[in-house]
């Protein structure tokens, strides 16, 4: 059973840094393309960061480059996101999610607040 538990979320101030994690067990961690998505209330989800399996490719929507750096310990099962310079508008639930053809998984999320 796939499971994917992140951890780290906190109230950080504005220009601050804060790195959130996500534990993964359930399935072969190190084959799979992973991503970081986040959702404010009300809002669907919003697309963050992806890595890859092994190899280490990286992605950022272009509102994170430069300040955000998504990395994974496959000896671990964990997947980071380290966060930097955060501004109010990060404020979101952190989710990871297991790209998996259509039958992706996700966590519960990660809450990260900013106060200004």
């Amino acid at each position: 059973q796939v499971q994917l538990v992140e951890s780290g979320g906190g109230l950080v101030q504005s220009g601050g840094s804060l790195r959130v994690s996500c534990a993964a067990s359930g399935f072969t961690f190190s084959s799979y393309y992973m991503s970081w998505v986040r959702q404010a209330p009300g809002k669907g989800l919003e697309w963050v960061s992806d890595i890859a399996g092994r190899g280490g490719g990286t992605y950022y929507a272009d509102f994170v480059k430069g300040r955000f750096t998504v990395s994974r310990d496959n000896a671990k099962n964990t997947l980071y996101l380290q966060m930097n310079n955060l501004t109010p508008n990060d404020a979101d639930l952190y989710c990871c999610e297991k790209i998996d053809s259509g039958m992706d998984d996700w966590g519960k999320g990660t809450l990260v607040t900013v106060s200004s």
